[in-house]
């Protein structure tokens, strides 16, 4: 299980992401710089015990109306390897030292750990407290699909991050994230999976909806 340190991050996760979100082709700013907040999220953690692997949900209130996002972060004792592009950035840590973050979505140790989520191999963690599960992440996997551990094409779109594996089967995660409506089955008709969570609404309630959707063939 993850350890939680209470210590210090310069820069902190904040202030990496208000400089790294522009450059993303799902972040909606309208030209504005971010103005972020936390609203919720949750960890997984990695059999090896070297990579940290958090689920973080930001809003940002500085365009016309706020925009919540789910932004998977890895943490690295040393870079990775051909990761340079999905670097956010680096930060050092007040326990571990220097840090390098990377978008968990191009980090192969991560979307291992989200693939086993969604085939409940594994359990999501709270964000903020050790060896403790995060009872609000929910996730299903129709019948015996099975989920690939590696996905080797990842795609970024204007709402969601694409993982394809050889197979076929693709992994959405959701950057945008909206609040199921209360009579609204998750996740809909199409899918073989989802993963699904709670996050803190602009108006300080408590909203759930879709992180990430596995469909076993191609979508339409």
């Amino acid at each position: 299980m993850a350890v939680i340190h209470r210590t210090t991050l310069k820069p902190t996760k904040l202030e990496l992401l208000t400089s790294w979100l522009p450059s993303r082709p799902w972040y909606h700013s309208g030209g504005q710089e971010p103005r972020l907040t936390r609203a919720g999220g949750f960890r997984l953690d990695d059999p090896e015990g070297e990579v940290g692997i958090e689920f973080m949900i930001v809003t940002d209130a500085s365009g016309p109306a706020p925009t919540t996002y789910l932004v998977p972060l890895t943490y690295r004792g040393a870079p990775l390897d051909g990761a340079e592009h999905a670097l956010v950035g680096t930060t050092e840590h007040g326990v571990l030292g220097k840090r390098w973050v990377y978008d968990g979505c191009h980090d192969p140790v991560a979307v291992a750990e989200l693939a086993a989520l969604v085939e409940g191999r594994v359990r999501a963690q709270a964000q903020s407290v050790s060896d403790t599960p995060d009872e609000e992440v929910t996730r299903a996997c129709a019948g015996e699909t099975p989920v690939p551990a590696e996905f080797t094409s990842v795609e970024d779109t204007p709402e969601h991050t694409e993982l394809s594996a050889p197979d076929g089967t693709t992994l959405r995660v959701l950057r945008t994230l909206r609040p199921a409506p209360d009579d609204s089955p998750l996740p809909g008709p199409g899918a073989a999976g989802h993963v699904a969570g709670a996050w803190e609404a602009p108006d300080g309630t408590r909203v759930r909806g879709l992180l990430c959707v596995l469909h076993a063939t191609p979508p339409a």
